[in-house]
């Protein structure tokens, strides 16, 4: 099943999105993704070679993620059997759980879960890797008080952050490198902070 390009074609509908979330949940694909996403280009035999599969297997992913608008052919490098590939720009927004069928809610719940395995692994490397306020690797943990008002606000000016200091491949300075950031944001449980001590 096709899917539509999240950034450009409309909604997706809750078919469509299962189908998204289950080819996002497949390791391959996305070891495939996260390859090009870092080396911008590439075709079936480098990421057998570079992955340790079988150029018909990444092959026949290729199609898959080409056939969900994940990816695109590089028509001026591609000839005969020989397809160039390169990742398309991808932005979406999970819907409200309550609002997904069972089979829905399970491919988005497996893709999350592999998300935070990955996450993991950054916060922990991040740590690994702080050398101090002025090093590459940067760690910020702390807390506010906020309405939902303030907290939507503050995901506003975030985001505005990240396009005012960000920069795509192509426009990118001189000794940038790609920086992978995350942002959580979770409320304290209702009525945590006024919890009588139940201990001595």
């Amino acid at each position: 099943m096709s899917v539509p390009d999240p950034t450009t074609g409309p909604e997706l509908t809750g078919l469509e999105r299962t189908a998204l979330y289950k080819s996002l949940g497949n390791p391959l694909r996305r070891r495939i993704l996260d390859y090009l996403g870092r080396h911008t280009e590439a075709n079936s035999t480098v990421l057998a070679r570079e992955l340790g599969e079988s150029s018909g297997t990444t092959s026949y992913h290729l199609r898959k993620l080409a056939e969900q608008r994940l990816i695109e052919e590089i028509p001026e490098k591609s000839g005969g059997r020989e397809r160039w590939w390169r990742a398309l720009p991808f932005s979406h927004t999970t819907p409200d759980p309550a609002t997904m069928s069972p089979e829905e809610y399970a491919a988005a719940e497996h893709l999350a879960l592999l998300k935070i395995e990955v996450d993991t692994r950054l916060f922990r490397r991040a740590h690994e890797e702080y050398r101090g306020p002025q090093g590459w690797a940067q760690v910020q943990r702390t807390g506010a008080w906020m309405t939902k008002e303030d907290l939507h606000a503050f995901v506003r000016a975030y985001q505005g952050l990240l396009d005012r200091y960000g920069h795509t491949r192509e426009d990118a300075p001189e000794g940038a490198r790609h920086v992978n950031l995350r942002f959580y944001a979770a409320p304290e449980p209702v009525g945590e902070w006024n919890r009588e001590p139940t201990g001595p």
